[in-house]
């Protein structure tokens, strides 16, 4: 646990070396709530094949906050990838499927971060409301 909060305080302390304390946290806590807006957009969609999707959206709206966005996202993101594969080596062993997901849900995420157009990963049949 430490180690874990002594790798977020530094990683904290090395975004923030060129903004003032305010801003980053302020954009920080607004990518939260843009990745929190993606991942109940998943679970809510019903739609199969959008996860890509809306890991990029949120992804690409936290980066659009600033560097305490871009920071909030991979933050999460990379939390997310290590207990989703924790958890899916347990439940599903080694599956060559699941690692494939995964690195999918990496890549569009890491689109979404670098302020690529998220529409990329946007299934044809996707309704407009999303």
């Amino acid at each position: 646990m430490r180690l874990f909060t002594g790798i977020v305080f530094c990683s904290l302390v090395m975004g923030v070396t060129s903004e003032n304390w305010y801003s980053f946290f302020k954009e920080a806590v607004q990518g939260v709530g843009d990745l929190g807006k993606a991942y109940w957009n998943v679970l809510t969609s019903r739609h199969q094949n959008s996860n890509r999707y809306f890991y990029a959206q949120g992804n690409y709206d936290a980066a659009q906050r600033g560097p305490g966005g871009v920071w909030a996202a991979k933050l999460i993101s990379s939390t997310r990838v290590y207990l989703q594969g924790f958890l899916d080596y347990y439940l599903y062993g080694n599956s060559s499927t699941v690692l494939e997901d995964s690195k999918s849900n990496e890549k569009a995420e890491e689109w979404g971060r670098s302020g690529k157009d998220p529409d990329r990963f946007r299934p044809d049949s996707m309704p407009k409301n999303y």
